[in-house]
């Protein structure tokens, strides 16, 4: 009987404890739609979702982004900044004749131009990446109000326009049709590739071993200078990816657009369980917590009683929950590990640490190991 249960026991599968945000997330996910359902109506029907599908096309680019750079322990404040000056100088560009598309090449490669420039500060000036992408976030910022400080439009007719075009996927009754354009295309194939890269590549596996330990990384012989440099280069190619999409969705282009979009683009990627510190997180999680301020949003609007600033305060509500959470899962996390030390050490017949070791910091040697812990843990999914 007992051996009967041990194999059971040994034979259930586990969940890792990297993912319990993530999976809060999808739950707040669930109950937001279908209790705004229960409560609005139509939140489920076709054309919602496919509205939050086209309308958050570009946040969910940017959290892809977002994700790479989050989860070596870094940072890129200057997403929002990329989107406005690719937007911008891509629009006026096409105002003046230019190829369509050699422009729409040209958008994403300025993003990859900036992104270049806060790589190399953090690779090779060790400039610190909120440092780093802060100033790059101003240099954009900067470069697209001397372009212009009025809204620029895009020709009529323009190629730039037809990413925006929307195609009836499933033609429902009463308008409840299901559509998608290349900008919703454009997203998941970012997000999927974004994906893969993440869990089935040595360039994967050396940006998670960053933000586990990158003293252990270098150890290891992984190309961690390479890989920072590279997950900056990604996140500002995305930007500027995202400018395209957001700019022929909306017709126009300004130096004011994506204002705060960074933190936005943040908040997803916490909410969807990437932790602040590194070494942990998915980006299919980005995606849900996406979708979690999305349809907070569009729950909120639908409401039509609540202030729009309510939108910001809920959001920071949202966010400290789930950040108070990465850090209880982490806390709880740590603690484990070291009563299974402890443990495996008195089985093995040896002396178990005193009180007061406990009570110190995590060696160099223990980071490693809880380093390379996340490491092996996190790409599994």
């Amino acid at each position: 009987m007992s051996s009967v249960s041990l194999d059971k026991k040994k034979a259930r599968p586990k969940i890792a404890r990297s993912t319990y945000t993530t999976i809060a997330a999808v739950a707040l996910l669930v109950i937001l739609l279908v209790g705004g359902h229960l409560i609005y109506g139509k939140i489920l029907a076709p054309n919602t979702m496919s509205s939050l599908l086209r309308n958050y096309a570009y946040l969910l680019i940017l959290a892809v982004g977002l994700t790479f750079t989050i989860l070596t322990g870094g940072i890129d404040l200057s997403v929002g900044a990329i989107v406005a000056f690719s937007s911008v100088a891509g629009v006026m560009l096409v105002g003046a004749g230019w190829n369509t598309y050699l422009v729409m090449v040209l958008m994403v490669l300025m993003g990859t131009g900036f992104g270049l420039i806060s790589g190399v500060l953090v690779r090779y000036f060790n400039v610190q990446p909120f440092i780093a992408t802060l100033s790059t976030m101003f240099l954009a910022r900067g470069l697209a109000s001397m372009l212009s400080t009025e809204p620029v439009r895009i020709p009529d007719g323009s190629p730039m326009k037809s990413l925006s075009t929307e195609v009836i996927l499933y033609d429902g009754p009463k308008n409840m049709d299901f559509k998608i354009s290349l900008n919703v295309i454009i997203a998941i194939v970012v997000l999927i590739i974004g994906f893969i890269i993440l869990h089935r590549t040595r360039f994967g596996r050396t940006v998670y071993a960053i933000g586990g330990s990158e003293n252990s990384a270098s150890l290891m012989g992984l190309p961690t200078g390479r890989a920072k440099l590279m997950v900056y280069v990604i996140s500002g190619t995305l930007a500027g990816l995202a400018g395209l999409v957001y700019a022929s969705r909306i017709g126009n282009a300004s130096n004011v657009v994506g204002t705060g979009w960074e933190l936005d683009a943040i908040a997803a990627t916490v909410i969807g369980g990437t932790l602040l510190t590194g070494g942990a997180g998915y980006v299919l999680g980005s995606a849900v917590g996406v979708f979690v301020l999305g349809t907070l949003n569009l729950l909120i609007n639908r409401d039509g009683n609540v202030p729009a600033a309510a939108t910001t305060i809920i959001t920071g509500a949202i966010l400290l929950i789930f950040v108070l959470l990465q850090r209880a899962i982490t806390v709880s996390g740590n603690r484990g590990g070291l009563f299974k030390r402890k443990s495996r050490d008195v089985a093995a017949g040896g002396t178990p640490p005193d009180a007061s070791s406990t009570a110190l910091p995590l060696s160099e040697s223990e980071s490693a190991e809880s380093g390379s812990a996340k490491v092996s843990a996190s790409p599994a999914v």
